[in-house]
């Protein structure tokens, strides 16, 4: 029950994550709405890690920003290594373009959030991180591919490094030959 009154205290209605994006929106009058779009995806690449990081201090959940770290790591070597192995060239012309690391970063503290807090704070992280990967493909910076490697990469990378939270929780268990609801707690 702590757990519940000191986040609402730092993060009023479940979630800061569209703050970067609210102001990315108002900034720039004359900008075209393509500007717009790939500037607020810019931001949040930024702000996800930045509000799983800030999760962590808030929490004092010193295991939970070890596994961030570790997700982080893992998904920018995996991200970097498949872009100088693969090079490919970008839609505006540009090198590099697969795995997008923008996309890879967000979705990587979207599934870190989800995993370890929950989805009340997964569901936002990770409508953010989708606005992320739109913002990359209508910049022509990536192509669709690009973006759904970097997801897939991202999520991997927190699914296999981050436990939850320790308090009860509900979680999908899907296996080979059967699915169904865990629940999980710490006593």
């Amino acid at each position: 029950m702590q757990f519940s009154r000191s986040i609402k205290s730092y993060l009023p209605h479940g979630s800061l994550l569209f703050v970067g994006l609210i102001a990315c929106l108002t900034a720039g009058s004359k900008a075209r709405a393509g500007d717009v779009i790939e500037t607020a995806g810019d931001v949040l690449q930024f702000v996800l890690p930045a509000t799983a990081a800030g999760m962590t201090l808030v929490l004092k959940d010193g295991k939970g920003a070890w596994q961030l770290g570790g997700s982080a790591a893992m998904t920018m070597g995996a991200t970097y290594g498949l872009k100088y192995m693969v090079d490919e060239t970008r839609p505006e012309g540009g090198s590099r373009s697969f795995p997008s690391a923008h996309t890879s970063i967000s979705f990587a503290s979207a599934e870190f959030l989800r995993k370890r807090y929950g989805w009340r704070f997964g569901a936002p992280a990770f409508a953010a991180a989708t606005f992320v990967a739109y913002s990359r493909v209508e910049s022509r910076e990536h192509y669709s591919h690009d973006v759904l490697a970097g997801a897939v990469i991202g999520i991997a990378s927190s699914y296999l490094l981050t436990s939850p939270y320790p308090k009860w929780q509900l979680q999908p268990d899907i296996g080979g030959k059967y699915w169904g609801v865990r629940i999980a707690g710490h006593w």
